[in-house]
């Protein structure tokens, strides 16, 4: 699985996203990207924010974003591998983002999980990246930029703007 380096990662968000203002934006990052949302927080001389994870004896878990980001460009950094959990924290942090009152929230997902499923190629199948699309603009994501998709197409499957990146050498394979 290839993932960015996070000053590539960081580069790109400045370049694309120049429409924010930098001095109002807010950075959280999930449990499974934890690391990588700080280093990219400090490329871009900014502080990570505080989300905490309350976890629960059943399995069940509830992310709190622990400061304001009302009127806030928020960035929300969360790989989706695997999916199951940690695409349901990335969705979580995204409505208390949009619950929050943040005025506009970018989804950085490094692995995009079930991008494997963007066809219907047998019967009774379900289209897995598709479902997943609908599931981040439901939840109120305004723009998505990730990396290696199995499929162009994929951007295709979203209603809000995709950034697809691709790995050119300044990214490293884990």
């Amino acid at each position: 699985m290839f993932i960015p380096s996070a000053h590539a990662l960081s580069d790109y968000i400045r370049g694309p996203l120049q429409e924010m203002d930098f001095d109002a934006v807010k950075i959280l990052a999930g449990s499974v990207t934890r690391n990588l949302g700080e280093k990219i927080a400090h490329n871009l001389g900014l502080e990570l924010g505080n989300v905490l994870i309350q976890r629960f004896s059943d399995g069940e878990f509830q992310p709190s974003i622990e400061e304001t980001v009302r009127g806030k460009d928020v960035i929300i950094i969360q790989s989706t591998y695997p999916p199951s959990d940690n695409l349901l924290e990335l969705l979580l942090l995204i409505d208390a983002a949009k619950r929050a009152s943040a005025k506009r929230i970018v989804a950085v997902i490094p692995y995009f999980g079930l991008a494997r499923q963007d066809r219907k190629d047998k019967p009774r199948v379900a289209i897995g990246a598709k479902l997943v699309a609908n599931l981040l603009t439901a939840a109120g994501v305004n723009r998505v930029i990730t990396m290696d998709l199995h499929a162009e197409q994929i951007q295709g499957f979203f209603e809000v703007p995709v950034d697809h990146l691709y790995h050119p050498p300044s990214f490293f394979l884990i």
